[in-house]
C-alpha cells in the first residue's frame, strides 16, 4: 500500500522487542518523509521514511484476526504479523500449536501440559484436521486417515533446532497411533516402541549448552499397520551418531547419559566388578565440568533404562555385557601414554597401568598385545611389513578412535536388538514413518557434524518446497485461476554444491584417499574448484582453513580442521584384531560385520598393493551419510509427508515466557487468501442490501465485491473459492466493522430514548404512589398515637393497683412466716426438754437394774461356795469309811492265802484285778457323766433363774419401743406438716420462676431436638447419597467389566473362527481328496444300524424307568390310603365306644336329641368316606395285581410258590405284609426320632433356664450391693438385653417358618396338581369305560367347545435350533412391531419354557435357555450396528427377564399377578441364575444400543449444536485460512438442531413401538443427552473459533429446544436435563461479564458443573468475533485460577464421551395373559402347539 489513513495501525522495528505496534495520528500522503505515530503506551514518535526505498512500515492485522489458528488466515502475512500471532497464542493463550498452511508449528512450553491424555486422543480421533484446534494429534489423525483412505504410506517429518521438543513430539505421535489403532499382536507395540525411548535417550542423548536432553542422532521410525489399520510392528533407522562426543565435550556439556548412569549405579552389587567410581574420575566424563543435570537422578534413570531393556526382551546377561563394554570405555579414557625421554616419537605405558589392566580384564583381551598396539602401528609396503612406534598425540588419537569405534558398534547393536524386538510376524500392509531429525544448526565453530546436519536440512527443505508449492499450484489450477504460476526459491544449487561431482563431499572423499591428504590441502582444493564456479560457496576474509556455504536459512562458516579425520573414521586394525581375539561373546558379536565385510572384500580383491583394496573399499562417513540420506528421501518421496516444525522460544528454558524468535523459521510464501463463496456470504452479508441478494450465492458475491473493491486485480473468482490479495480481507473487515458500528449507534439511540421515557414514566408513577402511601402512613401514625395514650392511662392504673396489692400480700406473708417460725422454735425447745427428761429416767432405771443384778450374782456365788464346802466335808467322811472297809478285806485275804492253795489265790487275784479295773473304768465314766450332768444342771438352773428377768426386760423394752415409736410418729407428723407448710410457701414463691425455667428448658430441648433431628437428617441424607453413589459406581464398574468380558468373549469367538478358517484354508487340497474316497459304505451302514438299535434300547429303558416311577407313585398312594383307612377305623371304633359307654356324666345322648343327630351325621359321613376309600384301595390293589401279573408272566416260573399261586395273590399278600411292617417300622423310628428331638429340645430348654436362673441370681446378688439408682439401671439394662435376645430368637424362628411356609406352598401346589391328575385318570378309567361298555353308541350332534389353554407351547426335543433361527436370527423387527403384541418373541420363548418346566425336563429347560442366549448374542454381534435390531432385542430380553421373575413364584414378584397368572408360575425349576444371565445380557445389549445411537448422532451433534447459525451474517464465522472447516454433509443440506431433534424423535418412537420399558427409555434418553453434552463441550474446548459470545447465545437456544422436546415427551424426570448442565454453564460463561473480581467470583459460583481446567480453557480460548467484543485479560484468568485452586477435581480437560451411566433393570410386570397369545403364521413356527 502506498497510503496510510489516520488511526491505521502499523508495526515499527524495535531494538529490544523486535517490533512494536503504533497508530497513525494523521493521514499519510505520498511524498511525506515522516509518519506521525503513537505507541500503545501513549508515547508520540515520528518515523522517518527512507527516500530511496520509500518503504512504509507494515500494516497490522485487525484485532479480530489476532491469535488465529492458521497463519494463512491473516490478512497481512509478514514477519511482525507472524511473530505477534505466535506470541499471542503462546504467551497469552498458552497454546503451543499453530498451523502455517500444511505445517504445524510447535513451540516448546518447557513444562508438562495436560493436553495429551486419552480423552484428548479420543476427541481428535476421527476428526478432520481443520475442524479442531491445532495439535500434534490432528497431524497424526490426518496421516492415519489418509493411510486408511488412500492406502498410501505416510510420513510425519518433525524438525527443529536442539531443545525445540522434536523427540517429545515424535513420542506423542507414536502414542496416538498406538491408542487409536490398537495392537494386533499379543503384546502392545506401543509399550515396546515407547520402551525404546529410554534406551535410545541413554545411548544417544546428551546434555548440551542448549538442551539438557539433546538427541545427538537422527532417527526414522516406521510404524507398520495391517489391512485393518492395526499396528503390527515397527522399525527404526538412525542417522549420523555424534561419535566425537564420546571422547570430547565442551564446557558445560556432558557425554552420553549412559556413562553417568553407570557411574551413579556403581555402588550396586552387580556393578562392583566394573570398578567404576564417580563421573569426575574419568577423562571422558569430566571434560565439561558439569556432570549433574538439575532435576535428574542418574541412578533412577538407570533403573528405567534397565526396565526398558527387559521389556524389549534383552536379558539380564546381555545387559550386563553391554554395561561391561561401556565401563571398559571409561577405563580406556584414563589410560595415560608417556614419551620416551630419548626419542619423542616413541611412547610406552607403565607396567602397572591399572586402568589399562581393568580395560583388558573387562574386554577379556591380552594386556601385552593391547598395550603394544596402542603405542605402535603396522605399516605395509610392496615388499615388506614393519612395525613403527607412534607419538604421544597419535597414540591418544588412536585410543580415542578405538573408543569411538567400540561405542558406535554398541549403538548399532542396540538398534538392531530393538528392531528385532519391534518386528512382528504379521504381514505389513502400510506404514507411517515418523522422522525425528536435527534442525538447521549454526554455532561459533562449525565442524563436520554441522555440515552433515545442514546438508540433510537442505534436502528436507527441497522436498518441502516441492510438496508445498505443488499443492498451491494445483489449487490454482483446480480453481481455474488464469494467473501466472508462482515461482519459489529452489535450493537445488546448494545441494549440487554439496553432493554433485567435484562438490564438497566428492572433494573430501578424494582428499581422504590421498596418502598425504590434510585439511589444509583440502581447503585449497575447495577454493580452487568451487570459489568462482558456485554462487553459494564463499571464502572467509581472514582465514585460509574455513569456507562458507549459503544455505536456505543462513550462511554458515565451517572450520576445515578435523574434516578429514572425521570423514575417514580410521581405527588401528591391529587394535581391532586384538579385540576380535577376545573370549567375550558380545564383543565378538559387535565385530561380526567387520569379518563379513573383510571376507567379502578379500574375495573380490585382485593383486595390488597390500592394504590398498581394504582402504579403497571402506566407505567414508560422508559417503555413508549421503547414501542413507538418499534412501531416506526416496522413502519420503514415496509417502505423503506431514510437517511439524518445533521452535525453541528462549535459551533459558523458561515456561511460557519471552517468545524471542529473531527469524521465523516457518517458511511459507503465500500470495492469496482463500474464501469459499458460502463463507464470504455468511461473513459479509451485512454489507449487502436486500436487492443485492440473489438465489445464486456465487453471483451475489461477485456483484458485492465489484461494488466494494474497485480494483479487480485485488481478487479473483475461482470455481468454488474467492482469492484475495494481501490486505483485502482487512479492508473488508473494516467496512464490516464500520457498518456494524453505525447499526449499533442507531440501536443505542433508539434504546436509550425508550429507556429514558420508560424511566420517566416509572418515576412519575412512583412519586404518586409514594405520596399516597406517605399520607396514609401519617394518618395511621396519628390514630396509633391516640390509642397508645389511652392504653398508657389504663396500664398505669392497673400497675399501681397491682403494686399496692403485691406490697400488702408481701407484708401479710412475712408476718405469718415470722409467727410460724417462732411457734416452731418454741415447740422444738419443749420437745428437746421432754426428750432429755425421758432419757434421764431411762438411765436411772437401767442403772438400778444393774445394781440389783450384781447383788443377786454375789449372793448366788456365796451360796454355791457354802454348798461346796458342805459337800466336801461329807465326801471326806465317806472316804474314811471306805478306807476302813478296805482294810477289813485285806485282812480277810491274808487269812484265805494262808488256808487256800496258791493256784486258787492267783486266779482270784486276777479276777479281782479285772473286776477292780472294770469298776475303776465304770467309776471314771460315771464320774465324768456325773460331772457333765451336774454342769448341765447348773447351767439349766442359771438359765431358768435368768428367764423371768429376761422376760421382764423384753416386755419392758417392747413397751418402751412402742412408746418411742408413737412419739416418733407424732414428731414426724409434726415435722411433715411443718415441712409441707414451708415447701408450700417456697413453691408459691418460686412458682412463676419455675414455670419460666421449665418453658425455657422445653424450648431449649425442642431446639436441641430439632437441631439433632436436622443433623441426623443431614447425616442420613449424606449417608444415603454416599450409598447411592457407591452403588452406582459399583454397578457401573460391574457393567463395565461385564461389557469388557462380553467383548473379550466375542473377540475369542472371532479369533477361534478365524483360526478354524485358517486351518481349513491351509489344509492341502490333496489331503481332502485323499480322505474323501476312503469311506467304507458297508461299515457306515452297519454303524448307522447299530446307532438305531442303541437309540431303540435307550427308548425302551426310558419307558421301563417311567413305568417303575409310576409304580412307585401308585405304591406310595396306596400306602397313604391304607394309613388313612386305619385312622378312620380307629376313629370309628372310638366313636362307637363312646356311644356304648354309659357311666355317670359320660352317658350317651338320647336318641332324637341334637347331639345324637350331630353324631349320627358324622357317623354316616365317615361311613361314606370309608366306603369310598375301600373302593379306591380295591381299585389300586386290582391294578397292582394286574401289573404284577404282567410282570410275573414274563418271568420264568421256577419257584413252587408261583406254581401254587397262579393269580399271584399269596405273593401279593406277603409283599403287602412286608411293606406294612416296613411302614410301621419307619413310623416307629420316626416317632422315636421325634421323641428324641423333643427330649433334646426340652433338655436344651432346661439348660437354658438353669443358665438364666444362675444369671438372675448373680445379677440379684450384684444388684443388692449397688445403690438404688444403679440397681434400677442394671435391672433395666438386663431386661432390655433379655428382650433383645428374645426378639432376635423370635425373628430367626419367624424367618425359618417363612422359608418353611414357602417351601410347603410349592410342595402343596405340586401335590395338588398330581392329585388332580390322578383323580382325572381314575374317573376316566372307572366311569368312562363302564359307561362306554354299557351304553350303546348312538349318533348325536357334537358342539365344539372352546378349549381352555394353559399358556404353554409344546415342542419336540431338538426344535430349539429351528425356534432360534425363525424367531431370533431371521426375524425382522419392523414386521413384528406393527399390529402385534410388543415383546411377542419373549412371550413365545417363555411359553415354551413353561412347557419344559411342566413336563419336568431339565435338559429341555437348559437347552432352550442356552440356545436363546446364544441366538440373541449372535444377532447382536452380527447386526449390532442396526438400531432397530438392538432396540428390539433389548426390549424382548427385558420382557423375558420380567417373565422369569413374574412367574417365578416369589412373593415379591407375584403380588402384581392375577389369579390366573399365579397358576402359570414355574413349579419344578428355580431359575435365579438364568435371571442373572439374562440381566447381564440385557446390560450388554443396552451398552451396544448406546454405541449404536452414538454412531448415529455423532455426525449430527457438532453440526447442529455448534456449527449451525440461526442468524446468518451478524454472527458469521471468521476466516479459517488454508485448512477450511469440513462438513459431514453436502452443501445443500443444512444440519440444524431440528434435524437432531427429529432424529431423537425417531429413536424414541422406535423404542416405544418395540415395547421397551418406560424406565429403560428414560435411561437411554439420559445417556443420549449426556453424549450430546459431552461431544459439544469437548469440541467447544478444543475449537478456538467456537468460544465467542454469539456462539454462547446459539448454544443456549439449541439447549432450550432440547429441553422443550423433553417436556413434550414427558421425560423431564429422567435426569437428562441435569446432564446438560456443564454445557449450559459453558454457554453462560461465554456470555457473562469477565472483567472484575466480582465477575470472577460469580463465575466460580455459577460454573459448579465445570472443572477448573475447563473454565480456564474456555476463558483462554474466548475469541471476539466482532470488533465490539474484548478478549479476556490474563489478569482475570489468573484471578480465576487463584479462586479455583482449592477445588479437588480431575485434571482431565474433556468429558468422557464413552462413559455409560450404570443402570438397574426395574421389574415391570406384564398384564398380558399367556393363554390369550396367538402366534402369527408369518413367524413360521408351525411346529409349536398351544397347550
Amino acid at each position: 500500500p502506498t497510503s496510510r489513513e489516520e488511526y491505521a495501525r502499523v508495526w515499527l522495528p524495535d531494538a529490544v522487542d523486535v517490533w512494536k505496534s503504533a497508530e497513525l495520528t494523521r493521514d499519510y500522503t505520498p511524498g511525506d518523509q515522516v509518519l506521525s505515530l503513537q505507541l500503545e503506551d501513549g508515547t508520540d514518535v515520528e518515523h522517518r521514511i527512507d527516500p530511496q526505498t520509500n518503504g512504509l512500515p507494515p500494516l497490522r492485522n485487525p484485532n479480530i484476526l489476532v491469535g488465529e489458528n492458521d497463519l494463512t488466515a491473516l490478512s497481512y502475512l509478514h514477519e511482525p504479523a507472524v511473530l505477534h500471532n505466535l506470541k499471542v497464542r503462546f504467551i497469552d493463550s498458552k497454546l503451543i500449536y499453530t498451523y502455517c498452511g500444511i505445517v504445524l508449528v510447535a513451540i516448546n512450553p518447557y513444562e508438562s501440559l495436560h493436553i495429551y491424555e486419552a480423552d484428548i486422543i479420543s476427541a481428535y480421533s476421527g476428526q478432520n484436521m481443520g475442524d479442531m484446534d491445532p495439535h500434534i494429534f490432528a497431524v497424526a489423525e490426518e496421516a492415519y486417515k489418509q493411510m486408511a483412505r488412500d492406502e498410501r504410506n505416510q510420513s510425519i517429518i518433525v524438525s527443529g533446532e536442539s531443545g525445540a521438543g522434536k523427540t517429545v513430539s515424535a513420542k506423542y505421535t507414536m502414542r496416538y497411533f498406538a491408542t487409536v489403532s490398537g495392537s494386533s499382536g499379543e503384546a502392545s507395540i506401543e509399550e515396546r516402541v515407547l520402551a525404546s525411548s529410554p534406551i535410545m535417550e541413554a545411548l544417544g542423548n546428551a546434555k548440551t549448552t542448549r538442551n539438557d536432553n539433546s538427541s545427538r542422532f537422527g532417527k526414522y521410525i516406521e510404524i507398520g499397520f495391517d489391512k485393518k489399520q492395526r499396528i503390527t510392528g515397527a522399525n527404526m533407522r538412525t542417522y549420523l551418531l555424534e561419535k566425537s562426543r564420546v571422547v570430547f565435550q565442551a564446557y558445560g556439556e556432558r557425554n552420553y547419559h549412559i556413562f553417568y548412569q553407570l557411574c551413579a549405579s556403581s555402588h550396586l552389587q552387580e556393578f562392583k566388578t566394573f570398578k567404576l567410581g564417580c563421573a569426575d574420575d574419568f577423562h571422558y566424563t569430566n571434560q565439561g565440568q558439569n556432570p549433574v543435570i538439575d532435576g535428574v537422578e542418574d541412578a533412577k534413570e538407570m533403573c528405567h533404562t534397565r526396565k526398558a531393556f527387559t521389556l524389549l526382551g534383552i536379558g539380564e546377561s546381555d545387559q550386563m555385557a553391554l554395561f561391561q563394554i561401556l565401563a571398559a570405555i571409561l577405563h580406556l579414557s584414563n589410560v595415560e601414554v608417556k614419551d620416551h625421554s630419548a626419542d619423542r616419537s616413541m611412547t610406552y605405558f607403565q607396567p602397572d597401568n591399572s586402568h589399562l589392566m581393568v580395560f583388558c580384564e573387562l574386554m577379556e583381551v591380552s594386556y601385552d598385545d593391547m598395550a603394544h598396539w596402542l603405542c605402535h602401528k603396522k605399516l605395509k609396503t610392496t615388499t615388506e611389513t614393519y612395525v613403527k612406534s607412534v607419538s604421544k598425540m597419535n597414540a591418544i588419537n588412536g585410543r580415542d578412535a578405538l573408543s569411538k569405534h567400540i561405542y558406535d558398534r554398541v549403538f548399532r547393536w542396540t538398534v538392531d536388538r530393538i528392531n528385532k524386538a519391534l518386528k512382528s510376524a504379521i504381514k505389513q500392509h502400510s506404514f507411517i514413518g515418523v522422522l525425528d531429525i536435527y534442525g538447521f544448526e549454526t554455532f561459533d565453530i562449525n565442524s563436520f557434524e554441522q555440515f552433515c546436519i545442514n546438508y540433510a536440512n537442505e534436502k528436507l527443505q527441497q522436498q518441502f518446497n516441492l510438496h508445498v508449492f505443488k499443492l498451491e499450484q494445483e489449487e490454482y489450477m483446480k480453481e481455474e485461476i488464469s494467473w501466472t504460476l508462482i515461482d519459489f526459491y529452489d535450493n537445488q544449487p546448494c545441494i549440487n554444491l554439496i553432493e554433485a561431482k567435484l562438490g564438497v563431499l566428492d572433494l573430501l572423499d578424494e582428499e581422504c584417499k590421498m596418502p598425504k591428504g590434510s585439511d589444509d590441502t583440502w581447503a585449497q582444493k575447495l577454493y580452487n574448484t568451487l570459489l568462482k564456479q558456485k554462487a553459494h560457496f564463499d571464502k572467509p576474509r581472514l582465514s585460509n582453513r574455513a569456507f562458507i556455504i549459503h544455505h536456505f536459512a543462513d550462511k554458515v562458516e565451517y572450520q576445515c580442521e578435523g574434516f578429514l579425520e572425521k570423514n575417514k573414521d580410521t581405527v588401528n586394525e591391529e587394535q581391532i584384531n586384538v579385540l576380535k581375539m577376545s573370549k567375550f561373546d558380545l564383543l565378538l558379536k559387535l565385530f561380526e560385520d567387520d569379518e563379513k565385510a573383510t571376507t567379502l572384500s578379500s574375495s573380490r580383491s585382485v593383486v595390488s598393493r597390500p592394504g590398498q583394496s581394504q582402504r579403497d573399499n571402506k566407505k567414508t562417513v560422508g559417503l555413508q551419510f549421503r547414501q542413507s540420506l538418499h534412501l531416506l528421501m526416496d522413502t519420503l518421496n514415496a509417502t505423503t509427508p506431514h510437517y511439524v516444525r518445533c521452535i525453541k522460544p528462549n535459551d533459558h528454558k523458561s515456561p511460557f515466557t519471552s517468545l524471542i524468535i529473531a527469524v521465523c523459521m516457518v517458511s511459507f510464501t503465500k500470495a492469496w487468501t482463500l474464501w469459499t463463496y458460502q463463507e464470504f456470504f455468511s461473513r459479509y452479508r451485512v454489507l449487502m442490501k436486500q436487492k443485492d441478494l440473489l438465489p445464486d450465492r456465487k453471483k451475489t458475491c461477485k456483484n458485492v465485491l465489484e461494488k466494494l473493491i474497485k480494483d479487480q486485480d485485488k481478487y479473483q473468482f475461482g470455481k468454488n473459492k474467492i482469492f484475495f490479495r494481501a490486505g483485502q480481507v482487512a479492508f473488508l473487515e473494516k467496512l464490516r466493522s464500520d457498518k456494524l458500528r453505525m447499526a449499533c449507534v442507531r440501536i443505542q439511540k433508539t434504546i436509550r430514548c425508550w429507556l429514558a421515557r420508560k424511566k420517566y414514566l416509572r418515576m412519575r408513577e412512583s412519586a404518586i404512589t409514594i405520596q399516597r402511601y406517605v399520607r396514609g402512613h401519617q394518618a395511621r401514625c396519628h390514630v396509633k398515637f391516640l390509642r397508645c395514650t389511652k392504653a398508657a392511662v389504663v396500664i398505669q392504673r392497673n400497675v399501681r393497683m397491682w403494686a399496692a396489692r403485691r406490697r400488702y400480700q408481701q407484708q401479710r406473708s412475712a408476718a405469718i412466716t415470722i409467727q410460724c417460725l417462732f411457734r416452731a422454735y418454741m415447740a422444738r425447745q419443749h420437745y428437746y426438754k421432754m426428750v432429755y427428761e425421758h432419757k434421764a429416767v431411762v438411765i436411772q432405771r437401767w442403772v438400778r437394774g444393774w445394781l440389783a443384778r450384781r447383788r443377786c450374782r454375789h449372793y448366788l456365788a456365796a451360796i454355791v461356795l457354802l454348798q461346796s464346802c458342805v459337800r466336801r466335808m461329807r465326801a471326806k467322811r465317806e472316804l474314811k469309811k471306805l478306807k476302813v472297809e478296805a482294810r477289813s478285806v485285806e485282812h480277810f485275804k491274808k487269812l484265805n492265802i494262808v488256808v487256800g492253795s496258791h493256784a486258787h489265790h492267783v486266779c482270784l487275784s486276777e479276777r479281782l484285778s479285772v473286776v477292780e479295773k472294770t469298776q475303776a473304768a465304770e467309776r471314771g465314766k460315771l464320774g465324768k457323766e456325773m460331772e457333765i450332768l451336774r454342769g448341765s444342771e447348773r447351767e439349766a438352773r442359771a438359765k431358768a433363774e435368768r428367764v423371768p428377768s429376761l422376760l421382764e426386760q423384753l416386755s419392758f423394752l417392747h413397751q418402751e419401743l412402742q412408746s418411742t415409736c408413737r412419739e416418733k410418729e407424732d414428731l414426724e407428723e409434726q415435722a411433715r406438716a411443718y415441712r409441707e407448710q414451708t415447701q408450700q410457701v417456697v413453691a408459691d414463691l418460686n412458682a412463676k420462676n419455675n414455670m419460666l425455667n421449665s418453658e425455657k428448658d422445653d424450648l431449649n430441648r425442642q431446639i436441641k431436638e430439632q437441631a439433632q433431628q436436622i443433623t441426623d437428617t443431614k447425616v442420613n441424607v449424606e449417608n444415603t447419597k454416599q450409598l447411592e453413589k457407591d452403588l452406582t459406581e459399583e454397578r457401573a464398574r460391574y457393567q463395565k467389566l461385564l461389557s469388557e468380558y462380553l467383548q473379550l468373549e466375542e473377540r475369542h469367538g472371532d479369533l477361534k473362527g478365524e483360526m478354524n478358517d485358517n486351518t481349513v484354508r491351509n489344509t492341502p487340497a490333496s489331503l481332502l481328496d485323499v480322505t474323501q474316497p476312503t469311506v467304507d459304505m458297508p461299515v457306515l451302514l452297519k454303524l448307522q444300524r447299530r446307532v438305531k438299535e442303541l437309540e431303540q434300547e435307550k427308548q425302551a429303558l426310558h419307558l421301563q424307568l417311567d413305568k417303575k416311577e409310576e409304580a412307585q407313585q401308585e405304591k406310595a398312594k396306596r400306602q397313604e390310603l391304607e394309613s388313612e383307612n386305619k385312622r378312620l377305623k380307629q376313629d370309628l371304633s372310638e366313636l362307637r365306644n363312646s356311644l356304648t359307654s354309659e357311666s355317670g356324666d359320660l352317658a350317651p345322648p338320647r336318641p332324637g336329641s341334637e347331639p345324637y343327630n350331630v353324631l349320627l351325621e358324622q357317623l354316616n359321613s365317615s361311613n361314606e368316606e370309608l366306603e369310598m376309600r375301600k373302593e379306591e384301595v380295591l381299585l389300586l390293589r386290582s391294578h397292582m395285581v394286574r401289573q404284577e401279573a404282567l410282570k410275573h408272566k414274563v418271568r420264568e416260573k421256577s419257584s413252587d410258590i408261583h406254581t401254587l399261586n397262579e393269580d399271584g395273590e399269596l405273593w401279593l399278600a406277603y409283599e403287602g405284609l412286608k411293606e406294612t411292617n416296613r411302614l410301621l417300622e419307619r413310623q416307629l423310628q420316626r416317632q422315636e426320632q421325634v421323641h428324641r428331638e423333643e427330649c433334646e429340645e426340652l433338655r436344651d430348654v432346661v439348660r437354658r433356664l438353669r443358665h438364666e436362673q444362675k444369671q438372675q441370681q448373680q445379677l440379684l446378688a450384684q444388684s443388692l450391693l449397688l445403690p438404688e439408682d444403679a440397681r434400677i439401671d442394671a435391672s433395666l439394662q438386663h431386661e432390655i438385653t433379655r428382650l433383645t435376645n428374645e426378639n432376635l430368637d423370635f425373628m430367626e424362628q419367624l424367618d425359618k417358618e417363612g422359608k418353611t411356609i414357602r417351601k410347603l406352598k410349592k410342595q402343596l401346589k405340586l401335590y395338588v396338581k398330581r392329585v388332580e391328575e390322578l383323580e382325572g385318570n381314575y374317573y376316566i378309567k372307572c366311569f368312562g369305560r363302564a359307561s362306554w361298555a354299557a351304553t350303546p353308541v348312538s349318533p348325536v350332534n357334537i358342539t365344539r367347545k372352546e378349549k381352555d389353554f394353559q399358556g404353554m407351547l409344546e415342542y419336540k426335543p431338538g426344535d430349539e435350533g429351528r425356534m432360534v433361527k425363525n424367531l431370533i436370527l431371521d426375524l425382522k423387527p419392523r414386521g413384528v412391531a406393527v399390529g402385534i403384541v410388543p415383546g411377542l418373541p419373549a412371550y413365545i420363548i417363555f411359553m415354551c419354557l413353561r412347557y419344559a418346566d411342566y413336563i419336568d425336563d431339565e435338559q429341555r429347560v437348559s437347552s432352550l435357555l442356552n440356545s436363546t442366549i446364544s441366538g440373541i448374542k449372535g444377532i447382536i454381534k452380527r447386526r449390532g450396528r442396526d438400531f432397530e435390531i438392538t432396540s428390539f432385542w433389548l426390549a424382548n430380553t427385558c420382557r423375558f427377564l420380567h417373565c422369569l421373575k413374574q412367574y417365578s413364584g416369589d412373593e415379591f414378584f407375584i403380588k402384581h399377578n392375577s389369579p390366573k397368572q399365579n397358576e402359570h408360575c414355574l413349579s419344578n425349576f428355580e431359575l435365579s441364575e438364568y435371571q442373572q444371565l439374562f440381566g447381564d445380557l440385557a446390560i450388554h445389549i443396552y451398552c451396544q444400543l448406546i454405541k449404536c445411537i452414538e454412531e448415529i448422532l455423532q455426525p449430527l451433534i457438532v453440526a447442529s449444536m455448534l456449527e449451525n447459525e440461526t442468524v446468518q451474517g451478524v454472527l458469521g464465522s471468521k476466516p479459517t485460512g488454508m485448512r477450511k472447516r469440513s462438513s459431514s454433509f453436502p452443501d445443500g443440506e443444512a444440519v440444524t438442531v431440528e434435524t437432531l431433534i427429529h432424529q431423537l424423535e425417531l429413536l424414541h418412537t422406535t423404542m416405544n413401538q418395540h415395547g421397551m420399558d418406560p424406565q429403560l427409555i428414560k435411561h437411554v434418553v439420559r445417556q443420549l443427552f449426556y453424549i450430546i453434552c459431552a461431544v459439544t463441550l469437548n469440541h467447544l474446548l478444543l475449537r478456538k473459533d467456537m468460544c465467542s459470545w454469539s456462539k454462547g447465545l446459539q448454544i443456549r437456544y439449541n439447549l432450550w429446544q432440547l429441553e422443550e422436546w423433553l417436556v413434550e415427551k414427558e421425560l423431564t424426570d429422567c435426569g437428562a436435563k441435569e446432564t446438560l448442565e456443564p454445557l449450559v454453564q459453558a454457554a453462560q460463561l461465554l456470555q457473562i461479564k469477565k472483567k472484575t473480581v466480582t465477575d470472577a467470583q460469580a463465575i466460580c459460583t455459577m460454573c459448579s458443573a465445570l472443572t477448573a481446567t475447563q473454565i480456564v480453557k474456555v476463558l483462554t480460548l474466548y475469541t471476539p468475533v466482532v470488533e465490539f467484543e474484548e478478549r479476556v485479560s490474563a489478569t482475570f484468568i489468573r484471578t480465576i485460577e487463584d479462586l479455583l485452586k482449592d477445588r479437588v477435581e480431575s485434571p482431565m480437560l474433556t468429558m468422557d464421551v464413552k462413559k455409560i451411566f450404570s443402570i438397574n433393570l426395574p421389574f415391570t410386570p406384564s398384564p398380558v395373559a399367556l393363554e390369550t397369545i396367538q402366534i402369527p403364521a408369518s413367524l413360521n413356527l408351525g411346529f409349536l402347539t398351544r397347550v
